[in-house]
This record gives C-alpha cells, structure tokens and sequence, in this order.
C-alpha cells in the first residue's frame, strides 16, 4: 500500500517541481541580469562605433570556422576532447587574468599620463574597483552558500521537522542560486568592458584585450599543446589567433585616436 501511495506522488512532483523552478528562477534571473547591467553597463560606457563591434565579432567568428576547420583536417578525437576542456578553461581562467593583468596595465598608463590627466583616471578607479568587488564576491559566494545549505543541513537534521530543515536549505540554495545566475549574466560584459576600466582611460580595454590574448595563447600551449596539424600548421594556430587580435585591439586605438581623440598619454 505504500508503495502505492509513493507511485502516487510521482505525477505530482513531476509537474510540480518544474513548475515551482519556472516560478522562483524567472523572477531570480530578471533580478541577476538587472543587476549585471547596473554593475556592468557596458553598452553605455564604452567608446565605440559600430564597425569597430563588427570587426570585433568578424574576426570572432573567422577564428572559430579556422580552428574549426583544422580540426575537422587533421583532429582526433582526443583534440576534439582537448579542444572543449580549453574552451572551459578560457572561461574559467579569463576573469582571474584580467584581474592580474589589469594593475600592472593601469600603472603603465599612469607612468605614460601627464599628471593633469591622473586626478580623473583615479576616479575612474572607483566603479572599477566596485564591479571587481561585486564580481568576485558574487564568484567566492556562490560554492561557500552551496556548502553552507550542506552544514545547515546537517545541523538542524533531528532538531527541528524535515519541513523547516528543508526550507532553511532551500532558502540558501536559492541565494546561491541568485549570485551564480549573476555570475552568468555579467561574465560576458565583465570581459567586454575589463571591468569597467573605461572609466579610467578610454584605450584600456584594448590594451588589456592584447596582452590577455597572448596570455590565454600561453596558457592553452603549455595546458594542451600545439594545435593538431603539419608545423605550419600549429604555427599559424597558435600565432595567427593572438596577432589578429592585437591588430583589431591596435586598430581599436587608431580609430579611438582619429575619432575621438584619444591616445595612451592622454
């Protein structure tokens, strides 16, 4: 009878679960997105035209049809495997490298600034130095709040009913929820905007974009290897993605400067 009674409860969960996840997780993603755009209002704040974008997003999509197309030539099975731990890997990695490299980027523009251009390039720092607090927070928050709902978990377990254990969990569950929905809306805009370091000088992201590229290079060379293929192959792989972006980033700045005015000493 009261395997009965269990099979019952299927149906019910089946349709009432995805529903309650539909009813908590729109609301919670309408509210991460909203807050990933105040943190990071890229759209707003960089220093653009349209044909800089398309170059960006062409030179984007030639990459990936090469290595696409040098893996369907000469790749295995291992370097489709390897190909999609690197891509993983970039999205980890690319966060913690911007976050290294961006100070060492910033005092370099400080030392090739006049001193009449330092006072507003230090308020620029501020929201910067927000979004990376926001960012980082929201990255060290989310497994600390999963393992919390664990630790609570086993605590109230035996001391209060299995109702409230469940809802106390649930509570943490969903704020982890929150910060990680977060994570995902503003990851993208994070990178695109190198933390909102346009605030400080205008040709920063450019200049962080270049040296990033050739640091990923390095990164995917000692983790994975050269590209599958004949030497000249693997040259032109693993040099031809990092110089096509340090020409649109050089590019970037040209047009900055014949445009608007902008160069690196001011």
């Amino acid at each position: 009878m009261s395997g009965t009674r269990a099979l019952l409860w299927v149906p019910f969960v089946c349709c009432v679960w995805p529903a309650l996840a539909i009813l908590v997780g729109y609301p919670l993603a309408r509210v991460a997105r909203r807050k990933a755009r105040q943190v990071f209002p890229y759209d707003a704040r960089r220093i653009g035209a349209p044909d800089i974008a398309r170059m960006q997003k062409t030179r984007a999509w030639a990459a990936a049809v090469a290595s696409l197309l040098i893996l369907a030539v000469y790749g295995t099975a291992e370097d489709w495997d390897q190909a999609q731990e690197q891509y993983f890997l970039r999205l980890a990695l690319t966060p913690w490298l911007l976050l290294l490299s961006t100070p060492v980027v910033v005092l370099a523009l400080f030392r090739l600034s006049p001193p009449a251009a330092r006072p507003r390039m230090r308020a620029g720092l501020r929201p910067a130095i927000r979004s990376v607090l926001w960012y980082f927070g929201a990255l060290t928050a989310t497994p600390l709040l999963v393992w919390g709902s664990v630790l609570v978990g086993d605590a109230v377990r035996g001391r209060v009913p299995e109702l409230v254990a469940a809802l106390m969990g649930m509570s943490v569950l969903v704020v982890a929820l929150a910060t990680s929905l977060f994570l995902v809306f503003s990851s993208g805009r994070a990178v695109r905007s190198a933390f909102n370091t346009t605030e400080v000088h205008a040709a920063l992201p450019a200049l962080l974009t270049g040296v990033l590229v050739w640091e990923m290079a390095a990164v995917n060379l000692s983790y994975g290897g050269p590209p599958p293929g004949p030497p000249l192959v693997q040259v032109c792989a693993l040099l031809g993605g990092p110089a096509s972006v340090t020409a649109v980033a050089w590019w970037e700045m040209r047009q900055l400067r014949l445009r608007y005015g902008v160069t690196v000493r001011g």
